[in-house]
């Protein structure tokens, strides 16, 4: 999963007619890591989505403005609209991001 390099990059991403998944997370956060050692699978599994990482702490405006109060989230965009928000307190397992992307 490729990371965002700038906020010029993630409004790009976001903006295009296509369903943009962004995992924010930061370096120190035991979840996040958590969520690394089974996400690849599932991003196999939805290749009708692009997934990219964003550093919530680099990031913070972008954060802020997408309303992201815990760590990891997925935010899913189409067009510029943030569609869907899966909150860290229910980003923590395999079955859990499945449901929340099947549900889109």
């Amino acid at each position: 999963m490729d990371r965002i390099g700038s906020e010029e990059q993630f409004g790009q991403l976001v903006n295009r007619d296509q369903l943009t998944v962004m995992k924010f997370d930061t370096t120190w956060c035991p979840d996040c890591r958590n969520l690394d050692r089974f996400i690849g699978g599932i991003v196999t599994e939805h290749s009708d989505k692009e997934f990219f990482a964003v550093d919530a702490e680099q990031f913070q405006a972008v954060a802020e403005a997408n309303e992201v109060r815990g760590i990891p989230s997925l935010l899913v965009f189409r067009n510029g609209r943030k569609i869907a928000h899966l909150h860290s307190k229910l980003a923590k397992t395999p079955a859990q991001i499945r449901e929340y992307l099947e549900a889109l």
